[in-house]
């Protein structure tokens, strides 16, 4: 990873930090999030994914307002370091813990 991959890198984790930490007193079921890049073609590659803790509760959210309040936030945090995307659903997904522990994953 290149010096500047790092620190776009590190400021992610420090603004997704914050989406987490919002995300865990608003939603009901989140545990967690993460990130993934190629930095070679970021920002389209970037992917967020939320964790919850069953399928059930991630069904439940995404019909909630909640879902929209969550995506606007974590718009907002990557524009506050200057990352654009078209399309910001494009960039997140949600699975569960439930779904994790079914493939082998902790």
């Amino acid at each position: 990873m290149r010096k500047t991959d790092k620190k776009v890198d590190n400021q992610l984790c420090e603004v997704l930090t914050d989406v987490c930490e919002a995300a865990l007193k608003q939603c009901l079921g989140f545990q967690w999030l993460t990130h993934v890049a190629n930095y070679n073609k970021f920002p389209k590659s970037l992917k967020v994914t939320c964790i919850f803790d069953t399928n059930d509760n991630v069904d439940n959210f995404i019909v909630t307002p909640g879902y929209d309040e969550l995506m606007s936030l974590i718009q907002q945090k990557l524009l506050s370091i200057g990352i654009r995307v078209n399309n910001i659903a494009d960039h997140i997904s949600f699975d569960s813990e439930e779904n994790r522990k079914r493939r082998g994953r902790k």
